[in-house]
């Protein structure tokens, strides 16, 4: 077991206390933070090693925050004191307020390392299993292409077959070219050229004449333009179009006799070639054009230029670039093998530059954003050329064992695709210039064949033809921008309100910590369980002490150092599917595989390895045991898969109740008894109903069913602490979910099911979560939707007829993309938040209001700060909650015992509040508070935030006053009742006094006589306002004395003058 990895990102936390803004000015802020770390040097370590370092002493040094910035900024420049206090934030995960070299180094290392990690996993492409498509070609395929126009791709073999396949790689259609200059049998097409913006392709052959077809012939591929009569067979075309302006288009065309040859046009929209006045009439008429009449100048609509600096040297490929406004094109030849021409301003001419490469060239490919050509050399070499430098390479991609046949980029990923005459497949990083993928071994085995490579970036799809085949590498969807938690699917998740953290499982037997307020990961534990996935896991009364159950059938508890204490041999040396872990006062209670609870007793916990005792009240239930809850002091409710409900006295491990959702199969028997005269034995439900363990395996169509038992399952039980004896009074005090997305509340006292609803419809089993003061419901479904209810008034008052309206829904929203398996609840800064993970492997942070804060993972880390922003109606009385449940929690942990021994000191990792955190305190213990005027006002405060409501006329619950355990029921009728004697004879008891008659000159006493202290502020108002009030003072009359001086010296200088 190991925790290696320390995840400290470069993000700044955004403000606000509920939500993770990422708005430009943040963003701007975020990279410059980043570069800070990537900006210092190996001496600018040194530097900052030997201030570390005391100097004749071997102790190590530490540094506060102040030091750290004032220290480092003095000699590392150029930096800024904010920067160096940022990351120094950064360093200080456990916020001790203190750094040392050691934590220095650490933070560097392990924040490149995963920096690394993530580069990797957002670069390096996934494919698909290769796919040979339909051999419908019996020739050698010469060209592959995408049409945009008609999301369509086009391949074309030397014998003129043209194949058209769907988007969906779907052959659709073949069609034969043919031409009136040769046979059938003698046809030989070269190359072929999609001509995007008129919705043409332009075709070569071996006969020296290019034909034009209009793809949006009535007649299917019909030839529109015909040109020959060029001096050489063109073996490699390219074509450009302004996207801007439409009629503009080159066509580039490179030949047998080294010539470089291109047609400018300059009203493609409206025709490409001029039409003859003798050529016959009618569209599908074909023009035939001659070479020559394109070089004289006959057609107005069009141009040509061209060069021979390749000599005789056959050109292989030719293109246009429009950011430099150049024709590039490469030969074989070691001289001149790459050229580059350029037209001048007002001269017919192309002006050109060379670049000699060592052998020759097969192809290449220009990058017009990084403004590289990279070519593929015969002498197995990948070269990369800054066009204007031509003496050398400005990269050189070493790899290959054979002739580099084909390249290109990747425009978006700053990436190279190039593969070799041995069917290799290399994909290169540009920056790094190294290969980072290769691909080989899957390619047909051929000795001798000729090959075109094709990438369409959109699509992300590689075509690479060998011969007459044409083989597939597609890419898999980009799952590496997906924000994640864990690697696989993410199974449970808790908040450690001690140390401030949230700790997840998953399938893979790993858990991770992480920092609530930053989303920060601080440490990972891998193979708990070895190979086995932890189903479920909870924390000791203390939450010092973590508990893991795992289908190996074993239960291990830890401490937060990584290590296991004991392990709990829950299935008896086999597995089993646990689905939940209760640690109660003296016991721990496992349930999840079997209809009996099984249980630990926490003076058995002497060993490592610890075996179950005997759980006294034996089987209860007729189906397993998926959940269990427990309500101080001895009140424990189990669930099953059948939809029954048994109480339990956790005291004597006796059941003294069954529930059910049919009435008439409630039970009640006296403690010890057993139940069976009103049930029939039901079969067992398969593995599949064990729906709480394996929920990260679930859909939403295989479990609703609504004539299945499933849907009675029971996933989930919940009282409702905050709700003090109300079922005394009639109320709910136990809340149940599970199959057909029902919620229901239940009065265990009276055995009576109070309400249900329906939470999610047709979606399946569900799970769901209370706060700790009974007013928020959450509820997630398998569809990765979470609702969230107000349930603070539902169900308070007795009712004879079942509830079937639901509770107010505040938000119903989808922070997941998979399963919710486990949903959590906590409170930070004074606001109630929702922690959810789902088998999308994540683990996603929100509000009560839906506003998701950031998912954990992620490389911009959030910050709850002090303010929340809640609606005005609800934010006082959700500041109260949350500071109310923090001082619940405190109160617990003291009184709780710590599982495995003496408690365990507070790990290095712990989290610490921040400065925001020392400002809530310090609003909350005020001086203020205890003054008369301060008591009044919070109280006046809180009565205005109260929300009374009656129920019938008999009782009212306030679920959130300070006397919300008292039952405030309706007055009762007045009885008559007998006067007093004093009242019926006043005389007899107040006649001498009556008589008396006050004296007339009545002298009140003085002030100063009944003053008892002399009058002080002091002991009036409190502390902070009189410090607030010096201050001002203070500031005033410096700046009074300033402009004093000021006026004296102005006043000085003008009697001077």
């Amino acid at each position: 077991m190991s925790y290696p990895h320390l995840s400290l990102n470069d993000s700044q936390p955004s403000a606000g206390c509920l939500t993770s803004d990422r708005t430009e000015d943040t963003a701007a802020m975020k990279n410059v933070v980043e570069q800070l770390e990537n900006r210092l040097s190996i001496y600018d370590f040194m530097k900052m090693q030997e201030i570390f370092m005391s100097p004749g002493l071997n102790r190590r040094v530490v540094m506060t925050r102040e030091e750290f910035t004032e220290q480092i900024c003095a000699v590392i420049r150029p930096s800024t004191k904010e920067e160096f206090g940022e990351m120094f934030d950064k360093i200080d995960v456990t916020r001790d307020g203190i750094i040392d070299w050691d934590k220095v180094t650490s933070f560097m290392l392990l924040d490149l390392n995963e920096k690394d990690e993530r580069t990797r996993s957002s670069v390096i492409p996934q494919w698909k299993n290769l796919r040979l498509l339909s051999p419908i070609h019996k020739d050698i395929i010469q060209n592959v292409t995408f049409l945009k126009g008609s999301s369509c791709y086009l391949t074309v073999s030397r014998n003129g077959l043209l194949g058209v396949w769907g988007e969906n790689l779907k052959l659709q259609r073949t069609l034969q070219i043919t031409t009136e200059a040769v046979k059938l049998k003698d046809l030989w097409v070269t190359t072929l050229v999609s001509l995007a913006n008129v919705n043409k392709i332009a075709i070569a052959f071996t006969s020296k004449e290019i034909c034009f077809y209009d793809l949006n012939s009535k007649q299917g591929l019909s030839c529109q333009y015909r040109l020959h009569g060029l001096r050489g067979t063109v073996i490699c075309m390219d074509y450009w179009y302004n996207p801007h302006d439409g009629n503009e288009a080159i066509l580039t065309l490179g030949d047998v006799s080294g010539q470089v040859q291109a047609i400018s046009f300059t009203t493609a929209l409206i025709s490409l070639f001029e039409r003859p006045a003798s050529s016959p009439e009618g569209e599908e008429a074909t023009v035939t054009i001659s070479w020559q009449e394109l070089v004289s100048g006959y057609h107005k609509c069009c141009y040509t230029l061209k060069h021979k600096l390749h000599y005789k040297d056959w050109v292989k490929q030719v293109a246009y670039s429009s950011s430099f406004d150049a024709f590039i094109s490469g030969t074989t030849s070691n001289v001149n093998t790459l050229v580059l021409a350029w037209r001048e301003k007002l001269k017919p001419r192309l002006k050109t530059t060379s670049f000699d490469i060592a052998r020759g060239i097969n192809a290449f490919d220009f990058h017009s954003r990084l403004n590289l050509i990279a070519t593929a050399g015969i002498n197995h070499r990948v070269c990369l050329w800054n066009p204007y430098v031509t003496s050398k390479p400005a990269g050189v991609l070493q790899g290959h064992s054979a002739s580099v046949i084909a390249v290109q980029f990747i425009t978006e990923r700053k990436q190279l695709f190039s593969f070799s005459k041995d069917k290799v497949l290399r994909l290169w990083d540009i920056q790094h210039q190294l290969c980072i993928q290769r691909i080989a071994g899957s390619f047909p085995k051929s000795l001798d064949f000729q090959s075109t490579l094709y990438f369409n970036e959109a699509h992300g799809r590689l075509f690479i033809s060998f011969n007459n085949q044409l083989m597939l590498l597609e890419m898999k969807q980009e799952t590496s921008r997906k924000v994640t938690s864990h690697g696989k699917a993410v199974t449970c998740v808790l908040y450690n309100s001690v140390f401030k953290q949230v700790i997840s499982s998953d399938t893979g037997s790993t858990v991770t910590f992480w920092l609530i307020d930053t989303g920060q990961k601080i440490k990972q534990f891998t193979g708990c369980h070895g190979n086995a996935e932890i189903s479920t896991m909870t924390l000791d009364a203390t939450e010092t002490r973590l508990l893991t159950g795992s289908t190996d059938g074993t239960v291990k508890i830890w401490d937060f150092n990584g290590h296991c204490h004991h392990k709990l041999n829950v299935g008896r040396d086999r597995a089993v599917d646990i689905s939940q872990i209760m640690v109660l006062k003296r016991t721990i209670l496992v349930t999840g595989w079997d209809r009996i609870i099984t249980v630990f007793r926490l003076s058995n916990l002497t060993q490592f390895f610890v075996l179950p005792a005997e759980w006294k009240g034996g089987v209860q239930h007729q189906d397993d045991i998926l959940c269990a809850a427990f309500l101080p002091p001895h009140t424990l409710v189990t669930g099953s898969c059948g939809g029954e409900i048994v109480v339990w006295n956790n005291s004597t491990e006796n059941a003294y109740l069954k529930i059910y959702l049919d009435p008439q199969k409630s039970l009640k028997s006296k403690s010890g008894e057993r139940a069976t005269d009103t049930l029939l034995l039901q079969q067992q439900l398969s593995s599949a109903r064990r729906m709480s363990s394996r929920r990260h395996t679930m859909s939403v169509a295989d479990f609703y069913d609504t004539d299945t038992e499933c849907n009675d399952a029971i996933t989930k039980l919940l009282f409702l602490e905050a709700r003090k004896n109300i079922s005394v009074t009639g109320g709910a005090n136990l809340v149940s979910c599970g199959g057909a997305g029902y919620v229901r509340f239940w009065n265990t006292l009276k055995s009576q099911l109070m309400a249900e609803f329906e939470a999610h419809s047709r979606a399946g089993s569900i799970i769901m979560t209370i706060d700790k003061m009974s007013q928020y419901l959450i509820t997630g479904d398998l569809a990765g939707w979470v609702k969230i209810w107000n349930i603070q008034d539902y169900c308070l008052g007795s009712s004879e007829n079942k509830v079937t309206q639901p509770p107010p829904l505040i938000r119903s929203f989808q922070p997941h993309d998979d399963c919710v398996t486990y949903l959590e609840t906590c409170v930070r800064s004074s606001c109630l938040l929702i922690l959810s993970s789902s088998s999308d492997c994540s683990v996603v942070l929100s509000d009560v209001y839906g506003t998701t804060i950031g998912i954990f993972g992620q490389e911009e880390h959030w910050r709850i700060e002090n303010t929340p922003s809640h609606p005005k109606g609800e934010q006082n009385q959700d500041e109260n909650v949350g500071q109310r449940e923090e001082k619940d929690d405190v109160l617990k942990k003291k009184e709780a015992p710590v599982l495995g021994g003496e408690p365990s000191p507070k790990p290095p990792e712990r989290a610490i509040l921040g400065m925001e955190d020392k400002e809530e305190s310090v609003n909350m213990f005020s001086p203020w508070e205890n003054t008369i005027l301060g008591k009044k006002y919070k109280e006046s405060k809180i009565q205005k935030g109260k929300k009374h409501k009656f129920f019938n006329g008999k009782t009212m619950q306030n679920s959130t006053g300070t006397f919300r355990s008292l039952n405030i029921g309706a007055l009762e009728a007045v009885v008559e009742m007998n006067k007093p004697d004093f009242v019926l004879n006043p005389d007899k008891y107040f006649g001498e006094m009556t008589e008396e008659k006050c004296p007339e000159n009545l002298k009140l006493p003085t002030l100063s006589e009944t003053l008892k202290a002399i009058f002080d502020e002091k002991s009036l108002f409190p502390k902070e306002i009189l410090d607030r009030e010096q201050k001002t003072r203070q500031l005033c009359e410096q700046m009074c004395n300033e402009g004093k001086m000021k006026r004296n010296k102005k006043q000085a200088k003008m009697k001077e003058k």
